[in-house]
């Protein structure tokens, strides 16, 4: 699943090669100013899927996990597809 993310954020497409460089650095300069290491983040991500999991079935196939960095703060987006909502 973080294999998944780190084949995303080093893909080697020509057309967007400056994007996807540039998408490297700010996640690398984020992931160093926030210290967070791969199995801390591999844990979140496994975490949240527990989480959501009890309330909807979700492709695990298809999440991903991201930090977005702004001026001032970060934010962690996590995406995948909603399946089914489970009755409680």
């Amino acid at each position: 699943m973080f294999s998944k993310l780190l084949r995303k954020l080093t893909s080697q497409d020509k057309k967007n090669s400056k994007n996807e460089a540039k998408k490297r650095l700010q996640f690398a300069l984020v992931y160093d100013k926030l210290e967070i290491d791969d199995s801390t983040l591999k844990d979140l991500q496994n975490d949240i899927i527990q989480v959501i999991s009890r309330y909807f079935d979700i492709d695990k196939d298809s999440l991903s996990l991201e930090i977005e960095r702004g001026e001032d703060k970060s934010a962690l987006v996590f995406n995948t597809p909603i399946l089914n909502m489970k009755r409680r």
